[in-house]
């Protein structure tokens, strides 16, 4: 099974920026999709094959997440019943027999941090969810995580430390996460890759100097490495300031 992850920066552009030929290449069987940034009725996307569940934020213009999968799910969440964290668009949960899969579009604690403590609660109410659906069935979840985990998963480490994104309480949260039985896919199969990223600032001329951040993953419940078959990072791919990534993974 082919999954795949892509913050998109807004779909409308994505879709004038040729998203739809990077959708057919790949091919997943579950296409998660971050950041929106659309209302119900803004746009429809023709996908034969596949099913399509999307979550959209209060608010115009921001946040929201979709699903594409071309096996019907048992059930569909929207959220995580956490009424301050369920009104931005930013989870959607899908269960199928064997297994939970999540899109998750985390918060951004912003320049100066003015939403570090927002994104701490929020960390905290997604961990515990996700723990919670983990004692029922096997739990994948993907997105923008919006933290680079290690010095590793970013460029500039030294000059980013305590910048939104690479503060020590979101890689702490992060840690945290994955303590719990959780693995970081990308990791598991290259623990020591350097100089791959999955996301890269607009500004100066970042992407071509490949000076990015890894915050962009598919994290799986322990109990599915077995079945891990590969990870990769998708940079050749354009049409937003992330790249695709993605999960190979034995499942019905």
């Amino acid at each position: 099974m082919k999954l795949i992850s892509w913050n998109v920066n807004g779909i409308r552009a994505a879709v004038t920026h040729d998203f739809m030929t990077s959708f057919k290449t790949l091919d997943a069987d579950i296409f998660c999709i971050q950041e929106t940034k659309m209302q119900e009725g803004q746009l429809e996307l023709d996908l034969p094959g596949y099913y399509q569940y999307w979550n959209y934020a209060d608010r115009k213009g921001y946040s929201g997440t979709a699903i594409f999968t071309k096996t019907k799910p048992l059930s569909v969440k929207y959220g995580m019943d956490v009424d301050i964290h369920d009104h931005e668009g930013r989870l959607i949960t899908l269960e199928y027999p064997d297994f939970y899969m999540i899109t998750n579009y985390t918060p951004n604690s912003q320049t100066k941090l003015k939403r570090l403590d927002y994104r701490m609660t929020w960390d905290d109410a997604f961990r515990q969810y996700v723990d919670k659906l983990a004692q029922t069935k096997s739990v994948i979840f993907c997105g923008d995580l919006n933290v680079a985990h290690e010095p590793i998963d970013i460029k500039n480490d030294k000059t980013n430390h305590h910048n939104a994104g690479f503060t020590d309480e979101e890689r702490e949260k992060f840690t945290q996460l994955l303590n719990s039985g959780f693995t970081d896919t990308f990791r598991y199969f290259y623990p020591d890759k350097a100089d791959i990223y999955s996301w890269w600032s607009y500004r100066f001329h970042a992407r071509d100097n490949n000076a990015g951040w890894r915050i962009d993953y598919f994290v799986t419940s322990n109990d599915l490495q077995t079945k891990l078959q590969g990870a990769k990072i998708h940079n050749e791919i354009f049409g937003s300031d992330h790249c695709p990534v993605e999960l190979d993974i034995a499942l019905p």
